[in-house]
């Protein structure tokens, strides 16, 4: 019994150990690689050309771990090794969470326009007043981008309007207000039918300027937003996402 157990721990020999091995290395590798491309760039320890470098690397750590993983599998299965199979299938599983983010941004990269600053008027988007030095500071311009932006905007979003509701504006404004805070949005500016504020992103801290239009009307009060990104040809969707959700979260909470 002892001598049939010997021999079935040494199937394959070292092979399956040391690529199981190699296999989590390579894992916990890219996992490192990506994680830390965000806030190393967040933290400007590295610029932005560096940490997509990170984040580009991680991906081939990864696709490494994945391929050595299925040849694992194969060779377990040959050997009966189980233990090795049982790596190599946690490995692919773990593999494949962590590339779901990524995967994710690229596949609204993908069919997102090469545009970073939407509005629910782009006839005449709301103005940035208090947030203009700070634009004027970034690479994107401070003044919306014209009519090839609005024509790619009403293409890929054409649902982007802005909200109607029949309340007095001072009860419209305080709501945005507590929406904005909510959002945990830094707030630059209030006036008696505007807001402007700076969302950052999470992972990355990318810095979008936001600005929230009241206009009174017969029936109620109009409300307009415009988020505009300070770096990137591209948002890869995020700003409409942003309008979106907030002009729907601020009509349930004005309910």
């Amino acid at each position: 019994m002892t001598k049939e157990r010997s021999e079935h721990s040494h199937r394959g020999g070292i092979w399956p150990t040391l690529l199981a091995w190699v296999s989590v290395i390579a894992l916990v590798v890219s996992a490192l690689l990506i994680a830390s491309a965000g806030p190393a760039y967040r933290w400007e320890l590295i610029n932005l050309g560096s940490a997509f470098n990170l984040m580009r690397n991680g991906v081939y750590a990864a696709t490494a771990a994945v391929a050595i993983s299925i040849l694992l599998l194969l060779i377990s299965a040959f050997t009966r090794r189980m233990g090795a199979g049982v790596v190599a299938i946690f490995v692919i599983a773990a593999t494949a969470a962590l590339l779901y983010m990524p995967w994710q941004q690229w596949q609204r990269a993908q069919q997102a326009p090469t545009i970073h600053d939407i509005t629910t008027d782009t006839q005449h988007p709301p103005e940035f007043v208090a947030l203009r030095d700070a634009r004027e500071a970034s690479p994107n311009a401070v003044d919306y981008p014209g009519e090839q932006t609005a024509r790619q905007q009403k293409n890929a979003y054409p649902n982007m309007q802005a909200l109607q509701v029949s309340a007095p504006i001072a009860t419209v404004l305080a709501a945005a207000q507590a929406e904005v805070e909510a959002s945990g949005w830094q707030i630059a500016a209030i006036t008696d039918n505007t807001i402007e504020a700076t969302a950052t992103t999470r992972w990355f801290g990318f810095e979008d300027d936001v600005i929230i239009r009241l206009t009174e009307q017969q029936n109620g009060v109009q409300v307009d937003m415009r988020s505009a990104s300070r770096l990137g040809a591209s948002d890869i969707g995020t700003n409409a996402l942003r309008i979106e959700t907030f002009l729907d979260k601020l009509g349930k909470r004005l309910e």
